[in-house]
């Protein structure tokens, strides 16, 4: 027989953002985005939904379109759901039942320790891929493909040189030259998150790494975020000219050489697409599997908007 757990569901107002934060702070899967200050900079609106005296948490990120309150990933938060220590089927079923009916639409990423088969709700999997940066910067490149060790030294052959601590607003400016369809809402998105990079960059959880051409082009660049011993990739911006060069892969080598030996994950947030997870596996890092689910509760004259 099941277990079931009393959640309270609580407006964003009467969240106690101190035992909030300590709970994600202390919890076995804790990730930076789980942080008040990440979901109030990153997300539109939150509620949230808490497990006794903030054991376990589960931010609800939401959004209102023609009326109709639903639940969504906000922009740069990889993986969310619920947040503390043994964490089990029951628990993650009790949060999820928690949720209230209000929230027509649902289109959420939970996280690694979300992994549960569960009688009612329907959870898949997404592709994440990490790299544990304790062994040697020796050991490490070893583990490089072949293919990947050539563009690094490619790119260095052509006078590619790394660059740290680089204006985030260069990262972004390559980042939204890459971006399709990029909108208002991409404008807001963008705005948000060069807010909270300044509030991190401040508690030194926040760094830019460049690859620069042989002619001072910033041709490949990315945004690092720490928290919870890992290190977050989190805003890539490259140039056209970077892909021929072997610069993205530089750009990785360099900050793979500067923090090997720590206790370190580098988590690079992905992906299903599948160019991108063998970018990601080129350096050695291996599949750390996630959940996410959707659910359409939409009255049938709306379910239309989401096919």
């Amino acid at each position: 027989m099941s277990q079931s757990f009393h959640i309270r569901y609580l407006a964003h107002k009467e969240i106690d953002f101190r035992k909030w934060d300590h709970c994600i702070a202390n919890a076995s899967n804790g990730l930076i985005y789980g942080y008040s200050y990440y979901l109030d900079n990153m997300s539109r609106q939150w509620n949230a939904l808490v497990y006794g005296d903030y054991e376990a948490v589960m931010p609800l990120t939401w959004h209102k379109k023609y009326g109709v309150a639903y639940l969504y990933q906000p922009f740069l938060a990889a993986q969310l759901g619920v947040f503390g220590n043994n964490i089990t089927t029951d628990l993650l079923q009790s949060f999820l039942d928690a949720v209230p009916s209000r929230y027509l639409y649902w289109d959420i990423y939970l996280n690694h320790k979300n992994l549960f088969p569960l009688e009612r709700f329907y959870l898949y999997q997404r592709k994440n891929f990490v790299l544990p940066l304790h062994k040697s910067y020796t050991e490490l490149y070893e583990q490089y493909r072949e293919n990947t060790k050539r563009n690094i030294k490619k790119a260095l052959q052509l006078g590619c040189k790394p660059a740290k601590d680089i204006p985030v607003e260069k990262v972004v400016e390559l980042a939204v030259l890459q971006m399709r369809g990029y909108t208002k809402e991409s404008t807001d998105n963008i705005e948000r998150f060069k807010k909270l990079y300044d509030f991190l960059y401040e508690r030194k959880q926040a760094t830019c790494y460049g690859i620069l051409s042989s002619k001072d082009e910033l041709i490949a660049s990315c945004v690092f975020f720490f928290s919870h011993n890992r290190a977050y990739y989190i805003l890539v911006g490259n140039h056209p000219d970077g892909r021929t060069l072997g610069a993205s892969h530089a750009l990785i080598d360099a900050f793979i050489k500067d923090h090997a030996g720590q206790a370190l994950l580098l988590d690079f947030e992905g992906s299903d697409i599948r160019n991108l997870a063998f970018f990601y596996s080129s350096f050695g890092a291996t599949e750390e599997n996630y959940s996410a689910v959707k659910l359409n509760r939409l009255p049938f004259y709306l379910k239309w908007l989401k096919k």
